[in-house]
């Protein structure tokens, strides 16, 4: 890995995480108005208030417990970042990987498939680095994962070596996936105002 890929990485990540700070130091200190009466509040309605959905975003994207959110915190950063550079990998040189990877699988267009596999592992590990629109990163990582793990097998047979990397990936997506970004996410502070309970 060059040294400007690692000094962007580092900058990437510095940014999102102040980002993710100031968001949580906002939340927790919404200044109050001299003289306003914090016992008469007048709940207004969330965007989901009558769909019930409430309930289970609140579930998905806010974990109780410290141990748990930063739990799924250290899962998104560790596969965010360690997919960045294989997107720009396959970006670099789209051609070399559609004849080398894609063409095996007989798709049609693998040039536009290498594409495809490079952009949803670079846009998608960044959606996991942040937290923001999580569900739709992991699943970019996921369904790139499972092809890659198809084509290794079809390719190598079920050689360990070859798919323990792809597996893990796919594995630690899809938990992401499941069980949701947890509390430390730009998710999380984006929905906790959407779907204020009333009262």
């Amino acid at each position: 890995m060059s040294t400007p890929l690692l000094l962007e990485l580092f900058a990437g990540f510095l940014t999102a995480g102040m980002a993710l700070w100031f968001v949580v130091l906002g939340r927790s200190s919404v200044p109050v108005a001299e003289g306003t009466d914090l016992t008469a509040t007048t709940a207004r309605p969330g965007p989901f208030a009558g769909l019930g959905l409430a309930p289970v975003l609140g579930r998905y994207l806010r974990r109780e417990g410290l141990a748990a959110n930063l739990a799924l915190l250290l899962l998104r950063l560790t596969i965010g970042v360690m997919m960045i550079h294989h997107g720009q990998e396959k970006l670099a040189d789209p051609q070399q990987f559609a004849s080398t990877y894609v063409a095996s699988l007989h798709l049609p267009f693998p040039l536009f498939f290498a594409y495809v596999a490079g952009f949803s592992e670079l846009i998608g590990s960044w959606l996991l680095i942040l937290g923001l629109l999580t569900p739709l990163g992991a699943l970019a990582i996921a369904g790139t994962m499972s092809v890659a793990a198809y084509q290794h097998i079809l390719t190598a047979g079920l050689n360990i070596y070859v798919l323990e990397l792809v597996v893990l990936y796919l594995g630690g997506s899809l938990a992401l996936l499941l069980l949701g970004p947890g509390g430390y996410s730009f998710d999380a502070a984006i929905v906790n105002d959407l779907i204020e309970e009333e009262g």
